[in-house]
């Protein structure tokens, strides 16, 4: 973890999130040179939801950020 974090020079818990957003599970995975479990435990590790949502034409999700 601490290899992958010094060569993308920020914390995971900031990195993963926007990676699984742009690129998916599999091509993060793939990306960061990971097995999809190891992505997985990390993901879990960090406490980071990755949800999948289906939305037909005309409706939007809205993502909302809550800090402690």
């Amino acid at each position: 973890m601490r290899g992958v974090e010094r060569k993308l020079r920020r914390p995971l818990e900031d990195v993963l999130p926007e990676m699984v957003n742009e690129y998916g599970l599999s091509e993060t995975a793939d990306r960061l040179k990971l097995s999809k479990a190891t992505l997985s435990y990390w993901l879990l590790k960090f406490q980071i939801r990755v949800e999948r949502v289906a939305l037909k034409p005309g409706e939007e999700i809205e993502i909302k950020r809550v800090r402690s």
